[in-house]
């Protein structure tokens, strides 16, 4: 069994990694088996032998634009556009699940660090979500009050830029003048 630390990789690693596909946070099977220590169409192949501990909420394979997007987003992922086959992406639930097809000691371990970032990264977004509400309410007015603000610039910009208009002379005109 390898040291604890030989496969504990920084968690600022594997949360580059986490992308956003389908509203969903989850990471790439390439990403996966990099991490794991072992070749992407041998984790796959594991997976397609117990396919059934992985349903659609678990894992599910990117379509060509899905793809398309993730490498011009993901810098990492630029080696996928000559790749024929579309990746496969696993949840946090799927990434536990990949912990009981795959029994190496690293696998296991890495494993458990990945469902820790993931678990992390909940806590984080449940924790901030009065600031997220409170922003989303900001938004709403922001945008009601949007022509108003429009308006104020308007008047603004004619205040600082006033038009030179020809203005006709008041007051008493001397007999020589005239």
């Amino acid at each position: 069994m390898p040291k604890r630390n030989e496969s504990v990789k920084p968690d600022s690693l594997i949360i580059s990694r986490i992308l956003v596909v389908r509203g969903k946070k989850v990471m790439i099977d390439r990403d996966f088996a990099e991490l794991y220590g072992i070749k992407t169409f041998r984790l796959n192949e594991q997976v397609k032998r117990n396919s059934k501990r992985f349903p659609k909420d678990f894992m599910f394979q990117i379509n060509t634009k899905e793809k398309e997007a993730i490498i011009k987003v993901y810098k990492h992922l630029e080696p996928l556009k000559f790749s024929r086959t579309l990746p496969f992406v696993f949840t946090e639930y799927g990434a536990v699940m990949l912990a009981s097809v795959l029994n190496s000691d690293t696998a296991i371990l890495m494993n458990i660090q990945i469902v820790r970032v993931f678990t992390k990264m909940k806590e984080l977004l449940l924790s901030n979500k009065d600031i997220l509400l409170k922003l989303e309410r900001l938004e709403k007015v922001v945008t009601e009050n949007k022509q108003d603000i429009a308006m104020i610039f308007e008047a603004l910009k004619q205040l600082l830029n006033p038009q030179k208009q020809k203005r006709t002379m008041i007051g008493f005109i001397r007999r020589e003048d005239e």
